[in-house]
Formats: C-alpha cells, structure tokens, sequence
C-alpha cells in the first residue's frame, strides 16, 4: 500500500481517518489549518483527501 511513512507504518494518502493522531497532524501541517477546521471539511466533504483539500481550498 503506498502512503506517507510514518514510524509506526503508513499514513493513507488518499483517505483520512481522523481516529489517527499522526495522519491528523501531518493534514494539518501540510494545509496550515486546526483540527476543527480539518473535522468540519471531513464531515463536509467525506473521508477522500481530495474531496477535503476542495473543502479548504487546498492543494492535496
């Protein structure tokens, strides 16, 4: 499967799970936006990073 790496395995690169802190953290240093930010476009827009990146007029 390929993702982002990260000590304890790999972060998907195509969905977020907000259930896992480090995948959580990476989104929210990446788009420089706060994790109720990041929930608010989750719920919105679903699971897809895509579809969330859309959401905060972000770049995936």
């Amino acid at each position: 499967m390929a993702g982002l790496k990260d000590k304890r395995g790999f972060i998907d690169k195509d969905r977020l799970d907000l259930s896992e802190r480090k995948a959580v953290e990476y989104w929210m240093k990446r788009w420089g936006v706060t994790q109720d930010q990041l929930t608010t476009a989750h719920r919105k827009a679903g699971r897809m990073i895509k579809d969330i990146a859309t959401e905060l007029g972000k770049k995936r």
